[in-house]
């Protein structure tokens, strides 16, 4: 089968190569890959600047995904062959320490992951164990599907970090993927979003969140931010800012856009160390939390929303493209040319 493999470290050394077909060990299930997701980190892991995730080239590349089961290994009995699942990204983890016991395995330091350390999903099949994968209900169709991923690192973040009560004035920084995720999950809750960004790129991404649900847009290039979330507010500032761009200042403007004891949630990643006034926490007592990963609550909740029609994930997808043209695609999502981007496997 052809997949596409980070063959060394180093920037680049990427390249769809001629692998090995996977079989399911004891414990596994074999999934062939119906559409798998580029995000953020394979872009990362192609230029080999990622830290807090090992890498073990060489590898195949690609976490998010769905498909069907075709083979199960020895000792699994919940799952058979034809069964449409999705799969989490903690291929492995040590299931000892603190945070594996209290169900936050996405924090454990053995934590090893697909499509990093584990042969991933930018193929024809991969194999996991059973107990990373969640069943895809039937309506949910593949392209969709293979967001789940990504979905269920939002309501992580929004959902079971965040505290967001009916009515709240949510901002999110940020329209990508992450961001018009975000924009659904706090809607789902009962908020009143405000979306903050620019239209870089080849899409109208403002307007896009207010097709989702957005309440308010605003240009971040061209309004002004803080006289509008002061407006809105009477001056008190946002209940809720979720930080989705990974951008410094947008993240320095956020702290100072959440309302005293309010609450900023920090998903965008920023790829570098950066400068926080930390005073701006400190004097206004503001509850500020990071977001690692997902678990297998946050999955449960993710297809849920899916499933309810509540979240939207096809929408955000703005191009299909086979394993054989990556790097097209993945160009393509480094330009902002494109959304969300899918890749298809080919034999």
């Amino acid at each position: 089968m052809k997949g596409l493999v980070k063959f060394a470290r180093g920037d680049g050394n990427m390249e769809v190569r001629d692998v090995n077909e996977p079989s399911p060990a004891k414990g596994q299930v074999k999934i062939e890959i119906k559409a798998a997701g580029i995000c953020g980190s394979d872009l990362h892991i192609y230029h080999d600047d990622i830290d807090g995730i090992p890498i073990n080239a060489p590898v195949i590349t690609g976490h998010e995904y769905c498909g069907i089961i075709t083979e199960v290994g020895e000792g699994v009995f919940a799952y058979k062959p034809g069964d449409r699942v999705t799969s989490e990204t903690a291929f492995s983890f040590c299931g000892e320490c603190l945070h594996c016991r209290t169900g936050r395995y996405n924090l454990c330091n053995s934590r090893r992951t697909l499509g990093y350390w584990y042969n991933g999903a930018f193929a024809q099949y991969c194999v996991v164990p059973e107990g990373r994968i969640h069943r895809l209900p039937d309506h949910i169709d593949f392209v969709s599907g293979a967001l789940c991923e990504p979905l269920a690192c939002v309501t992580h973040a929004v959902m079971e970090l965040t505290t967001i009560k009916a009515g709240d004035v949510v901002l999110v920084i940020g329209p990508g993927a992450i961001g018009l995720l975000a924009v659904q999950v706090a809607k789902a809750e009962g908020a009143i979003v405000v979306v903050s960004g620019t239209n870089s790129g080849a899409f109208d991404r403002l307007a896009l969140a207010k097709e989702l649900g957005a309440d308010y847009t605003v240009n971040a290039k061209k309004e002004d931010l803080f006289a509008i979330i002061a407006d809105l507010t009477d001056g008190r500032g946002a209940d809720v800012v979720i930080e989705c761009s990974g951008s410094a200042s947008a993240a320095n403007d956020g702290l100072l856009l959440t309302r005293k004891f309010g609450q900023f949630t920090e998903i965008g990643l920023f790829g570098k160390p950066i400068q926080i006034d930390f005073e701006k926490i400190c004097y206004r007592e503001l509850k500020v939390t990071g977001s690692m990963g997902s678990t297998w609550t946050s999955w449960e909740k993710a297809i849920q929303l899916m499933s309810s029609g509540k979240v939207n994930t096809k929408i955000l997808v703005s191009d299909i493209m086979p394993i054989t043209d990556w790097e097209t695609a993945f160009k393509k999502f480094e330009s902002k040319a494109g959304l969300k981007l899918v890749l298809t496997p080919v034999g």
